[in-house]
């Protein structure tokens, strides 16, 4: 749960208090689910949220890997 907090943290700068409103949320959305979300709302986006929120937990679990591991590999701890 911190990591999808962390990413959503990240990602929605400048749209935290209105995710649906993210350019770059709405482009996630749309290259995982495959289509096109078209305009984006509230309730469409949590209504999204919800339904995939399991497969979006192993994606945040995986970029906080990736980003663990780029750490390492910088030197960085």
């Amino acid at each position: 749960m911190l990591n999808s907090l962390r990413y959503y943290w990240i990602s929605a700068r400048g749209y935290r208090l209105r995710p649906w409103k993210s350019p770059y949320l709405n482009w996630r959305f749309e290259t995982y689910l495959g289509t096109q979300t078209g305009e984006m709302t509230a309730g469409k986006f949590f209504a999204l949220f919800w339904k995939h929120h399991v497969g979006m937990q192993r994606f945040a679990d995986w970029a906080a890997e990736r980003r663990r591991a780029q750490r390492r590999k910088n030197g960085i701890a």
